[in-house]
């Protein structure tokens, strides 16, 4: 493996950090102040779409698909160090350029399993940031950490299937945009292989017999600027046969398809806020004084600094890892490497945002300072694309069946 980054990546890089300093960054305040004005909070403020311009103009726009086709074309390798750029401003960034969660995960999904039909209703205009979408798994009644528990009915009658469940924590369900759901639910509940008993269907948002119930705040945030997470009931919603996403039973195996690429992304974005978090501490460190001294010169400030920076350092070269053996041996082939990111990143950087909560004091817990949002974002990854628990079951056993 090449430390070094390609050509195309160290310019992209460059016009990337450009865009967040001249644009991004000015715009968050911006953007929360837009917001406090608007009828509806799920609404993107206006400066929002004025950097989705910007960024299609300059050509920063849906760098992570790797099919030449749809997106960019670039490989996982090259876009690890841009996704990082964007997590130092997840509210804007990753949707300024239409790199934003659940929406690239639904992209790739139907990039890669849907039929033509359903590229041209749906594809093209998430590509083109026209719509957004949410993607329907998690239920409040079933442990969904076992996606084999989910209880929601697909039921086929004639030419249609027929929905029936609750879900929650619906991420992108809250956005005015969200014109389409990716729902997985139960089309063989009694099959005898129980990874063959899930697909995914097409539901649009204004099918009758969808509704929006209310929108699932995360530590007391709603995710405005994702769409919010929301609990959703589908009540006998029908839609046609032909928005089955690839094959009956096949939902389970385009769920992990659809994951693998998910948490990379995650994690990449992960340490792009530990970035912002150091920096925000080492500001902090110099500007302040306790006890007669700066906080810089404070024996256990500089341990925080200097664990941090060690710990950012170290996630870095695994997930670039990771990154590297899925375009070269697949994801199959990075399992263990997928699992021990999502392990590790989000207990780091929760660990290193807590330290600088602290060296802020009470400014740090307050909307006046990005570091508390971005503890509950950290936090809440790690129960996200399934727990941490899950990943540490899973990954103990391919080491322990060696030794078997």
């Amino acid at each position: 493996m090449d430390f070094a980054f390609d050509a195309r990546t160290e310019e992209l890089r460059a016009r990337l950090l450009a865009f967040m300093d001249e644009f991004v960054h000015p715009a968050e305040q911006v953007a929360h102040e837009q917001r406090a004005r608007l009828a509806s909070p799920w609404e993107n403020p206006p400066v929002v779409e004025e950097l989705k311009a910007e960024a299609r103009r300059q050509g920063l726009w849906n760098l992570f698909l790797p099919d030449a086709e749809h997106g960019a074309g670039l490989t996982n390798l090259q876009y690890a160090p841009l996704a990082e750029i964007t997590g130092r401003s997840p509210q804007l960034a990753p949707t300024a350029t239409n790199c934003a969660a659940p929406d690239t995960g639904n992209m790739e999904v139907l990039a890669q399993f849907g039929d033509e039909r359903q590229k041209k209703q749906w594809l093209q205009p998430l590509l083109a940031g026209e719509i957004r979408s949410a993607f329907a798994m998690t239920e409040p009644e079933v442990a969904s950490s076992d996606a084999t528990n989910i209880t929601t009915h697909i039921e086929r009658d004639g030419d249609e299937y027929v929905i029936t469940g609750r879900k929650w924590y619906i991420s992108g369900a809250m956005h005015p945009d969200c014109a389409v759901f990716i729902v997985m639910g139960k089309t063989d509940p009694d099959g005898a292989d129980i990874r063959r008993q899930q697909s995914m269907v097409l539901v649009p948002r204004d099918t009758p017999g969808v509704t929006v119930e209310r929108a699932m705040q995360v530590f007391g945030y709603e995710d405005h600027y994702h769409g919010g997470h929301a609990e959703v009931v589908f009540d006998h919603a029908r839609v046609p046969v032909a928005n089955l996403i690839g094959e009956e039973g096949g939902g389970f195996a385009i769920a992990q398809a659809r994951l693998g690429p998910g948490r990379i992304h995650h994690c990449m974005r992960l340490i792009g806020m530990a970035e912002r978090a150091i920096e925000l501490m080492c500001r902090r460190a110099v500007s302040r004084t306790a006890f007669g001294k700066a906080l810089a010169q404070q024996g256990v400030v500089q341990n925080w600094i200097a664990d941090a920076r060690v710990q950012v350092e170290q996630l870095r070269l695994l997930v670039l890892k990771t990154a590297w053996l899925m375009d070269t041996v697949g994801n199959r082939g990075a399992h263990t490497e997928i699992q021990a990111i999502k392990i590790a990143t989000p207990r780091a950087v929760v660990a290193i945002l807590d330290r600088a909560i602290q060296l802020y004091g009470a400014g740090g817990v307050s909307q006046d300072f990005p570091l508390a949002e971005l503890y509950a974002g950290a936090r809440t990854l790690m129960l996200a694309d399934g727990p941490d628990e899950v990943h540490q079951r899973s990954l103990a056993r391919r080491e322990l069946k060696k030794y078997l």
